[in-house]
Parts: structure tokens; C-alpha cells; sequence
């Protein structure tokens, strides 16, 4: 075949020229718009990502606040921990790792990919580190650095975990923190996986002063995410320091005082409701909550007979029994009962078929209202009860700061209760309207009545602070706040302080437990009754334990120009006087443990806040009353665990 070869004339298409023009055309709009959206519609977005390659940023932890103790004792502190996190844009098989991590620090598997799992959903960025063990302990973090070579992606995370140096001391009080859960994260957005946040305690309601706000840094790396230069763009800000109104060595005295009993302590400051002193026993070690707590180890406290996770103080609710007395009494003065008047007590009182028993078998003869609160009768109460009616004491009661909540700073505070016409209606429906018999029971403490042992406290503190209930305070800087008054006259106050005074000076009063004489003392004991009694009276030790009395004593002392209420009750102790008398001795052996002379001496300078100087026959029934116990004039009383040598043990 032969090939003719095209001539030099030749002319392409005009058609295909433009064609090839029009596709070149085309081709350089194409990549000029191309260029317009890269550099300029999201120029922004892809220096962004640029840079961020470039530059990576991590977390500073803040220090949480320290807790301290009035005299600045540190009480929670910060301790270094580790956490082992995943950056997933490093980690090239990331369900490999997740499995090894599981078996490093022996926690299931399933429980690792939802760390995981839930770090992801909050935090996209796949350079930023994602907590999957929060917590690890020294011995899995020298297994893990020994391998973490093999494992690209993982880091070992330094941060800070809660210490409380005194541990079951303050637990109830200061609580603890843990990991925060699903719940802390939507009411803290700024929290990330693995951060801990306050659950019990002060740390959870004071958890916004002691969190502190997190620092950033920032670091250049190389094409192999080689860290090349640091820089810190925001510094972290450590919690708030809080110093607390609490004294460390006069918790530890009352916790000692507790001895093996079941119950809690409560000092305060009558004038600005300053607690000094917050004791629940038992109690249990919060440091066990701040890193990995055991199944097993929640079980133990969980299902503990004696519920050493119950604040004592604020949520259990007790009888108040005879310590109720002092409210009945302000009651009938107000009513304009005559103190003078007596009722006989023959140490029972009838009712149709049922009986109403005084403590005091034979009784106490006749008694006038300073005797029935010095000698702690049931029968006075009994009838002057009935007198005043259970609207009346219903009404007066909810005024004086009972069946509500006081305030204190601490979480789950229970109201208690204070029974009424309409209480009984809405919540036994089937029997019948108010008795009688229910009235004499309120009126000595039992029954339906429940109070809890701050109540006792701030109702107390009013009798010497002019009738002011005082909240509750555990903050040294927090100012005093009045939430409410009770409805009582100075006059009224005066003779329930007096009687309270001659309860502990007196040779018949029941609270002689707390008698010395470098102190004025005032106090009201009580046995709060956990089951109906029978004919047959058992002692305490022939009980069951769940079947014993409640032991209560609430008392005041004065001394230099201080005062203090000191309320004491412990659980299926027996009675008031034997038990809770000798736990609160001990704790003014603390208060009041520097000799500053005898009472006749204080009593005679005037020392003594919100009193007028006391006469002589007042002076001298005090020291008559310690010389009977054979206690020296001017000597300072040492009566060992609460026995006062000579004298019976006394039940209320």
C-alpha cells in the first residue's frame, strides 16, 4: 500500500481549533475557581487545619482547692496520679490497643471502649488524648512504661488526685470526689473524660470554689509529631483555699469520746452558729473513693449494719425524748402556766385501759416546772401536754427551727418530723382522728416526733443567743445568718437556761455527768425509747442492740467570756445520763482544758456573756453541788469516764 504523505498546505479545522481553544479555556476557569475556593471562600478552614497539624495543644490540670481546719491544718489536699489516654490519629489499630490496655490495668473490656467511646463523642479532635484509665496505680504504670513503646498512640497523663489526710475524721463533713459521671458533664460542659468532681460533702457543694479553671499549652511538632517547641497560651487557676470552722484536734477528742458507739457529736457557737465540732461514728476512709473503688469494697459499706456512710448528724432522725422537755416547757410559759404550779407524780398516769409510765418508778411526788425539767419528770409533762394541746405544740414547734431544714452546707439534710392533726390524717387514713394518748407521748419526745441532732443544736443555741436560730456554718469567713426566731420571751429563755443550769449542779439533776467548777455548765439529758415497753422493764444489757434506747444529753458551758452547745447522741446507747453524759464530759474536758481558775472566781468578775453578775447563793449552790461529788473549792474537777464518785447512775 502506498502512503501519500499530506502536502504543507494542509489546514486543520477550524471547528476542532476551537474545540481545543474552548477546552483550555475551560480547563484554566476550572482551576482558577478551584484556586478561588481553596484559597479564599475556605483559605481560613485549610490554615486552620494546617496550623493545626503543626501545632498541637494539651490540658493543664488545676490544682482543687485545699480544705483546711480553723487553724489552718490542711484537711484535703492534692496528691500526683496517672492516667493512661489514646491519641487515635497516632494509634493505628485502636481496637488492639483498647484490649491490651483492659488487660494492663485489669478492668473489662467493655468498660475501656466506653472511656473510649464516651471521650470521643466529647472531644473529636484525633489529636487530642482521650482518657481511658483514670486512675492507675504504680505498679500497672511500670508495666505499661516497660511496653509503651509497642504501642503508638498511648500517653501517660500526670494529674492530680484528692488526698484527705485525716480520712474517717472529717469524711462525713468534707466528703469526696470521684470520676464525674454522664450527669456531671451536661451540668459541667467544661469537664473532660476521667475529671473528678465533688460527690459527697463540702466537695460537692462547694465544687464550683474549689474547681479551678483548666490552662492550655501549646507545642510545635515536626511531619513525625516530634514535640519541638512549647509554649504555655493559658495558665491554669488553682481552686479557692477554704478554712473551715472546724478545730482538728477538738474533732479528733470527739471522735475518741465515741468510743465503739454508734451516734454523732455536734459542737457549736451559740451567737454565730459556728460548728466547731461534726462527729458521726462510725465512719469510713474517703480516700477510697477518690481513685478505683472495688466492687467488693462498695458491698462492705453498702451493706454495713451500722452505716458508717450515714451523716449522722443531718440525716438520721431520732425520738428526742426527754431533751423535748425544754421545749414543752417554753411552751407553757408561753401559754402563762405558772412555774409555781405542781402536778403530782406517782410515777404513772392513767388513760382508759392504757398506762403512761414516768421513768422513775415510785415516781417523783410533787413537782413544779424547774423540778420537772431538773428531775426530768414524765407525768408533768403527761398532763401539761394534754393542757396544751398538740395544735399548740405542733405550731410552736415548727417555729422554733423543728420539722424544717436548718440550712447547713452539706447535702441530703432530712426535716424530721413534728406530727399534727393533719399529718396522722393524710398518713393513716384508716384509724382513727387524734388521741389523746398520742398528745401525752409527743409531749415527752416519743411517738411520731422525729428531730435530727442539729436540730437539737440550734434550738439550744437559742435559748442563750436571744432567740436567733442560727444556720448552721462550716465556713470561717461565712457571716452569721438568723433563719428565724423562735417564738419565746427573754424572761421564758432565762428560766429553761436556769433549769438547765440546776440540772447539772443540783443534787437530784440528771445531767450531773458534766459538772466542774472552772465552768458554769447548763444540761438536759434524755432516753429516747425504740420500742413499746412492756410491764417488765429490762436493762439495757438484757436488750437487743436494735432494741435499746437512744441515748441523748444536749448541755451549753460558759467559760471566759465563750460558750459552746455540745449535743451528744448515741445510738441504743441506754440512757442519757450513763451513756451520752460521760461522751460529752470528755468533750469539755477539751474545750475547757486550761485551768483558769475556779468558778467563784469567773462568777465574781462578770465574766460570764449575756448574764448579769450572779449573787452569792448562786455561787454558793455551785460549789455546795461540786463539793457534794468531792471536788475541793477552787480545785478543778477530774472525774474519770464520766462516774461521779458517791452517786448512782441516773436513766433520763
Amino acid at each position: 500500500m502506498r502512503i501519500t504523505p499530506e502536502s504543507d498546505n494542509h489546514q486543520f479545522s477550524k471547528f476542532g481549533l476551537l474545540l481545543l481553544q474552548g477546552f483550555v479555556l475551560f480547563l484554566f476557569f476550572f482551576l482558577v475557581l478551584r484556586f478561588w475556593y481553596l484559597q479564599i471562600l475556605r483559605g481560613e478552614h485549610y490554615e486552620s487545619q494546617a496550623h493545626s497539624n503543626r501545632w498541637k495543644d494539651a490540658q493543664i490540670y488545676a490544682n482543687r482547692g485545699l480544705i483546711l481546719d480553723h487553724n489552718g491544718v490542711i484537711l484535703a489536699e492534692n496528691s500526683p496520679a496517672y492516667s493512661l489516654a489514646l491519641i487515635p490519629e497516632d494509634c493505628p489499630d485502636i481496637p488492639a490497643t483498647l484490649a491490651q490496655v483492659s488487660q494492663w490495668i485489669g478492668e473489662p473490656l467493655l468498660t475501656v471502649e466506653d472511656n473510649y467511646a464516651r471521650a470521643r463523642a466529647k472531644n473529636r479532635q484525633s489529636f487530642a488524648p482521650l482518657i481511658l484509665a483514670p486512675s492507675v496505680d504504680f505498679n500497672q504504670l511500670a508495666v505499661i512504661e516497660g511496653q509503651q513503646m509497642h504501642w503508638p498512640g498511648l500517653v501517660i497523663l500526670s494529674r492530680q488526685r484528692r488526698y484527705y489526710t485525716h480520712g474517717s475524721l472529717f469524711a462525713h463533713v468534707l466528703g469526696y470526689v470521684s470520676i464525674a459521671s454522664d450527669d456531671d458533664h451536661k451540668k459541667f460542659p467544661e469537664l473532660s473524660i476521667g475529671d473528678t468532681v465533688g460527690k459527697q460533702g463540702l466537695e460537692v457543694i462547694l465544687e464550683n470554689r474549689l474547681r479551678g479553671k483548666k490552662g492550655l499549652n501549646v507545642f510545635e511538632v515536626d511531619v513525625l509529631g516530634r514535640q519541638l517547641v512549647k509554649s504555655v497560651t493559658t495558665m491554669p487557676k488553682g481552686g479557692e483555699n477554704i478554712r473551715l470552722s472546724l478545730d482538728l484536734d477538738l474533732q479528733a477528742a470527739a471522735m475518741a469520746a465515741m468510743g465503739q458507739n454508734a451516734g454523732c457529736i455536734v459542737v457549736m457557737e451559740p451567737d454565730t452558729g459556728k460548728l466547731r465540732a461534726l462527729v458521726t461514728a462510725p465512719s469510713y476512709d474517703n480516700n477510697i473513693f477518690t481513685a478505683r473503688l472495688s466492687g467488693a469494697e462498695w458491698s462492705k459499706l453498702r451493706d454495713d449494719p451500722r452505716h458508717p456512710l450515714h451523716n449522722r448528724v443531718i440525716q438520721s432522725v431520732y425520738p428526742p425524748g426527754s431533751v423535748w422537755k425544754l421545749l414543752m416547757a417554753n411552751i407553757l410559759l408561753s401559754m402563762g402556766v405558772n412555774p409555781e404550779e405542781t402536778v403530782n407524780c406517782t410515777g404513772e398516769i392513767k388513760l382508759g385501759n392504757r398506762t403512761f409510765r414516768c421513768w422513775r418508778p415510785g415516781g417523783h411526788g410533787r413537782v413544779n416546772m424547774m423540778r420537772s425539767l431538773i428531775e426530768s419528770c414524765d407525768v408533768y409533762y403527761y398532763q401539761m401536754g394534754d393542757r396544751a394541746g398538740i395544735d399548740r405544740i405542733t405550731e410552736q414547734a415548727l417555729k422554733s427551727g423543728f420539722g424544717r431544714l436548718t440550712g447547713i452546707d452539706l447535702p441530703y439534710e432530712k426535716a424530721g418530723l413534728v406530727p399534727s392533726r393533719e399529718w396522722k390524717r393524710a398518713n393513716f387514713k384508716q384509724a382513727p382522728g387524734w388521741q389523746k394518748g398520742e398528745t401525752y407521748n409527743t409531749a415527752i419526745g416519743q411517738g411520731f416526733t422525729l428531730v435530727t441532732p442539729v436540730q437539737m443544736a440550734v434550738y439550744v443555741s437559742s435559748l442563750l443567743n436571744g432567740g436567733k436560730l442560727m444556720k448552721p456554718l462550716l465556713v470561717d469567713t461565712a457571716e452569721p445568718e438568723v433563719t428565724g426566731l423562735t417564738p419565746s420571751t427573754e424572761k421564758e429563755r432565762q428560766f429553761i437556761v436556769e433549769a438547765m443550769r440546776r440540772t447539772v449542779y443540783d443534787a437530784r439533776g440528771t445531767a450531773r455527768r458534766i459538772i466542774r467548777t472552772d465552768a458554769v455548765m447548763g444540761g438536759k439529758t434524755g432516753t429516747a425509747q425504740v420500742i413499746r415497753l412492756g410491764d417488765v422493764r429490762l436493762r439495757t444489757e438484757e436488750m437487743l442492740y436494735e432494741h435499746r434506747d437512744h441515748a441523748w444529753m444536749v448541755s451549753w458551758g460558759r467559760k471566759n467570756g465563750k460558750a459552746y452547745v455540745v449535743v451528744v447522741m448515741v445510738e441504743h446507747g441506754g440512757g442519757g445520763s450513763s451513756v451520752a453524759g460521760p461522751v460529752s464530759q470528755a468533750v469539755y474536758r477539751h474545750l475547757f482544758r486550761e485551768d483558769d481558775g475556779p468558778v467563784r472566781e469567773i462568777l465574781a468578775a462578770g465574766a460570764l456573756p449575756g448574764e448579769a453578775r450572779q449573787d452569792a447563793a448562786y455561787i454558793d449552790d455551785v460549789l455546795r453541788a461540786a463539793e457534794s461529788w468531792g471536788v475541793a473549792r477552787g480545785a478543778r474537777p477530774e472525774i474519770s469516764a464520766g462516774i461521779l464518785p458517791g452517786r448512782p447512775a441516773v436513766r433520763p
